[in-house]
């Protein structure tokens, strides 16, 4: 495995919150580089560039509400992937629902986080991803 900082893929696609987001982490000075899929089918489409041997991921942070393919779907692709499965995902979406957290728990989510309406709350959950997921946690190899 290459010692270069491993990307960050967000999925998502409200462009508001993209761009919420990537300045939540750019002030944040996180070192990862950021990758960005606006659908579910966009963050498909990275799974065989992934086994083709592009660097994977430390983290995924992914939307649950997504068009053409939802939030789930993906997330229950990528845990049941031999290859892909230890790929952290974190859910960062705006749903409190139970349903949705139990059944994104039930496909192997690693954490769940609802997102902050505003921009110092959103700023410390960026802090704290990039604290957790990108220092301090140990990736598999």
């Amino acid at each position: 495995m290459s010692n270069a900082t491993p990307p960050i893929l967000l999925v998502e696609d409200s462009p508001v919150d993209v761009d919420l987001t990537l300045r939540a982490f750019a002030r944040n000075r996180l070192a990862n580089p950021m990758l960005v899929a606006r659908d579910g089918e966009e963050a498909m489409a990275w799974i065989p560039r992934w086994e083709a041997g592009e660097p994977r991921p430390a983290v995924i942070l992914l939307d649950l509400n997504l068009p053409r393919v939802d939030g789930l779907t993906v997330l229950g692709a990528l845990k049941a992937h031999p290859d892909l499965n230890r790929i952290p995902v974190v859910v960062l979406t705006t749903s409190r629902e139970d349903r949705d957290i139990n059944t994104a728990y039930d496909l192997g989510a690693n954490s769940y986080i609802v997102k902050p309406v505003d921009f110092d709350s959103f700023m410390n959950v960026a802090q704290q991803i990039k604290l957790y997921w990108c220092v301090t946690n140990e990736r598999p190899r």
